[in-house]
C-alpha cells in the first residue's frame, strides 16, 4: 500500500486486493402555484411554558401572511415580508423575547412572500426569491446581519422563483432547487449560495422540476427530495450529492405524494406519511434507508391524511396529529410511528379536529398544536403527553390563527405569528404550567458554538446543581444533583442527551457529541427537572484529513469493503468509475460511508463483481 498526500489534501491508495475484486483501486480524498391568500394579519401570540397560559405581547407593525420566522442565535426572531393589508410586504420585525416587544427591523428592497429564509452558520439570514405579486418571481436575494441589524444586497439567483425549498448544507452553503418561475412554468434548476464569496452557481438539475415538494438533509450529507407536483403529482425521488454537484433518481414511491411529511428519524431513515394528491389521500407510508438508497413499505396509517403534522417525540416515536381527508373531513385523529416495529397505533384523539394547525415540541416533551382550521379558523390550543397518550385543552389563543407560524423560543415559550382569518393586531405568548420558582432556573452564560461534531460541549453558568435525593438520609439514594443537558436540532427536532464528563455548580462539560445533524440546535440545562433558557449552537462538520485506510476486503457475497479513520463526525461520499482517466463527471455516486463509531469509516460496494476493475474517491462536501 502506498500513501501519497499531496498539498491539496488528497491522497491516493493504491491497493492490491485478491480475489474476485480487480488487482487494483484507488481512492482519494480531500475537503474541500401559483395561489391567492387571503389578507394577513398583525397578528402574534406567546405560549409561556411556566404558566401554561397564552398572553398578549407587543403588537407587530404589519398584518402578513406568506413570511418567514427565523430563529436568530441570540434568541430574537426575525420576521420577514409575506402578504399584508397594504398588499405584499418589504418590511421585517424582531421580536424580543426579553422583553416581549416587537421592532422594526429595517426594510428589504423588494416585497415579497411565498420565499425562503435560510439562517447561515455566520449568524445571518439570507433570503431568497419569492413573488411581489404572484405573476412575477424574483431572482433578487439579500442577507440580513444579526449583529448590527442591517440588510444588504447579495448576488442574484440564476432563476427567478418562488414556492422553492431551500436546505444549509453541512459546508455552509445553501441549496435551493424547484419552485416557480414567472411564466408560471414549475423549474427543474437547482442553485448553491455561497456565503463567502455571495454568490449563486447553478448546479445539477432536478431530473423532474416540482414545487410543493420537501427536502431533507441526510446524516452524511447528501439532500433527499421528495414528491411534490409538476407535470401531475409526483411518486419520484431524487438524491443530490454536494461533492459532484449532481441529482440522481433514488428509486419510486408506491404512489404520488404531496401535503405529505418527511421526518428524519434518529437511525437515519427517512419516513413519508400522508398525501392528498389527485389520487386521493393515502394512508401508505415509506421508509427511505440512506445506506442502502432504497425505498420500502412500511406501516399504514390507521386513518388516510393529507395536511397533517408529525412531530419527532424525545423517545424517536413521530406523533402524526389531525389533517383532512375526504371521507372524514377534518380529523381529530392522533396516530404514533414506533421505528422499531414500523408500525402505527392510535394514539389519544384532539378534542378539537382540525388542520392548517402547528404542532411544537416543547422541551417538557409534550406537544403544543395551536389554531387551525376546520370550517372557520381556530383559537383553540391542546397539549399532547406522549407517557399519557392523551391530548388536554390548556388555554385558548386570544384570537384564532390557521397557517400561521410557530417558534419555539430559547426560555421554552412558543411564539405564533400571523395568520389568514382576520385583520386585527395582537401578540400571544404561551407558558406550558410547569409550576417552578424561577429562582430555581438554571442560567446559561457561555456555550460552544459552533460546536464541532466530535467535540466536547462546554457551557458555563450558575445555578447547575440542584437538591440531590441522596440528602434525604437514605444512604441506598446515590446522588441526583446534577445538570442534566439536551440537544435539540431546529431543523429535525432530533433530540438527544448528552453524557456529562465534569460538571460543578457554574459549569458543565459533556463528553464528545456524536451522531446529531449539523445546523442550529437549542442547547437546554435542566436542573432538578425546571429548564434553563436554551442557548442556540451552531452544530458544524468537521474538516477531514487524508484518510488511514485500516481495511480492505471481498465478503461472502462478492462485495468489496473498505474501512479508515478519520475526524469524528465527518461526512464522505464514495464515486466509482472503471475508468480512472474518465473526468469526475462521468463518475457514479455510490452513495454516503457509514461511521460505524467515533472515527471509524465503513463502505461495501455489493456491485463491485459487475466490472473487472473499479476504482473509487472519497470525498467531503
Amino acid at each position: 500500500m502506498e500513501l501519497c498526500p499531496s498539498p491539496v489534501q488528497s491522497c491516493t491508495i493504491r491497493l492490491s486486493v485478491r480475489g474476485r475484486i480487480p488487482a487494483r483501486c484507488t481512492l482519494h480524498a480531500w475537503s474541500t402555484r401559483r395561489h391567492c391568500c387571503p389578507v394577513g394579519r398583525t397578528s402574534a401570540e406567546l405560549y409561556d411554558p411556566a404558566r401554561g397560559t397564552w398572553t398578549m405581547t407587543g403588537v407587530p407593525s404589519d398584518s402578513r401572511l406568506g413570511h418567514t420566522a427565523t430563529l436568530l442565535p441570540n434568541g430574537e426572531v426575525l420576521v420577514v415580508g409575506g402578504g399584508g393589508n397594504t398588499g405584499f410586504l418589504s418590511s421585517a420585525e424582531l421580536y424580543n423575547p426579553t422583553t416581549e416587544t416587537w421592532t422594526t427591523a429595517g426594510a428589504m428592497s423588494t416585497a415579497r412572500e411565498v420565499h425562503t429564509a435560510t439562517l447561515l452558520a455566520n449568524g445571518g439570514v439570507l433570503i431568497a426569491g419569492g413573488t411581489p405579486d404572484l405573476l412575477v418571481s424574483l431572482s433578487s436575494t439579500e442577507l440580513y446581519d444579526s449583529t448590527i441589524g442591517t440588510w444588504m444586497g447579495t448576488g442574484p439567483l440564476n432563476t427567478g422563483r418562488y414556492s422553492h425549498a431551500a436546505t444549509l448544507l453541512p459546508s455552509g452553503q445553501v441549496l435551493i432547487a424547484g419552485g416557480y418561475d414567472s411564466g408560471g412554468s414549475v423549474i427543474s434548476s437547482a442553485e448553491l449560495y455561497d456565503p463567502a464569496r455571495e454568490t449563486w452557481t447553478a448546479t445539477g438539475l432536478l431530473n423532474t422540476a416540482r414545487y410543493n415538494h420537501t427536502m431533507t438533509l441526510l446524516p452524511y450529507g447528501k439532500v433527499l427530495v421528495v414528491g411534490g407536483s409538476g407535470n401531475g403529482d409526483l411518486s419520484s425521488a431524487e438524491l443530490y450529492d454536494p461533492a459532484n454537484g449532481k441529482w440522481t433518481t433514488t428509486g419510486t414511491l408506491a404512489k404520488p405524494h404531496k401535503s405529505h411529511t418527511a421526518t428524519l428519524l434518529p437511525t437515519g431513515k427517512v419516513l413519508i406519511a400522508g398525501d392528498s394528491g389527485s389520487s386521493g389521500f393515502a394512508s401508505k407510508c415509506e421508509l427511505y434507508d440512506p445506506t442502502a438508497e432504497l425505498w420500502t413499505a412500511t406501516g399504514a396509517l390507521n386513518t388516510s391524511r393529507g395536511s397533517h403534522t408529525a412531530t419527532l417525540l424525545r423517545n424517536g416515536k413521530v406523533l402524526v396529529a389531525g389533517g383532512f381527508n375526504t371521507s372524514g373531513g377534518w380529523l381529530s385523529s392522533g396516530e404514533l410511528y414506533d421505528p422499531a416495529t414500523e408500525m402505527w397505533t392510535a394514539t389519544g384523539e384532539l378534542i378539537t379536529a382540525r388542520s392548517g394547525h402547528t404542532a411544537t415540541l416543547l422541551p417538557n416533551g409534550k406537544v403544543l398544536v395551536a389554531g387551525g382550521y376546520n370550517g372557520s379558523g381556530l383559537s383553540s390550543v391542546e397539549l399532547y403527553d406522549p407517557g399519557a397518550g392523551k391530548w388536554t385543552v390548556t388555554r385558548a389563543l386570544a384570537s384564532a390563527h390557521r397557517y400561521h407560524t410557530a417558534t419555539l423560543l430559547p426560555n421554552g415559550e412558543v411564539l405564533v405569528a400571523g395568520d389568514r382569518n382576520g385583520f386585527f393586531p395582537s401578540a400571544e405568548l404561551y407558558d406550558v404550567g410547569l409550576g417552578f420558582d424561577a429562582s430555581w432556573r438554571p442560567q446559561i452564560a457561555t456555550v460552544t458554538s459552533p460546536l464541532t461534531l466530535g467535540s466536547s460541549l462546554a457551557i458555563t453558568g450558575s445555578g447547575f446543581r440542584g437538591v440531590s435525593g441522596g440528602s434525604s438520609g437514605n444512604s441506598q439514594d446515590s446522588p441526583a444533583d446534577y445538570p442534566v443537558v439536551q440537544l435539540r436540532s431546529l431543523e429535525s427536532a432530533q433530540t438527544i442527551f448528552l453524557s456529562c464528563t465534569n460538571w460543578s455548580t457554574n459549569s458543565f462539560a459533556s463528553a464528545p457529541v456524536n451522531s446529531f445533524p449539523p445546523g442550529y440546535a437549542l442547547a437546554t440545562v435542566f436542573v432538578n427537572g425546571i429548564p434553563s433558557t436554551s442557548s442556540v449552537v451552531n452544530v458544524s462538520v468537521p474538516i477531514p484529513n487524508a484518510p488511514n485506510l485500516t481495511d480492505t476486503k471481498t465478503l461472502s457475497n462478492g462485495s468489496f469493503q473498505f474501512a479508515f479513520t478519520n475526524s469524528v463526525g465527518a461526512i464522505f461520499g464514495v464515486l466509482t468509475t472503471t475508468n480512472v482517466a474518465w473526468p469526475l463527471t462521468n463518475w457514479t455516486a455510490l452513495g454516503g460511508v457509514t461511521e460505524i463509531s467515533p472515527g471509524q469509516f465503513q463502505f461495501t460496494d455489493p456491485q463491485a463483481t459487475n466490472n473487472p476493475q473499479s476504482f473509487y474517491l472519497i470525498r467531503s462536501p
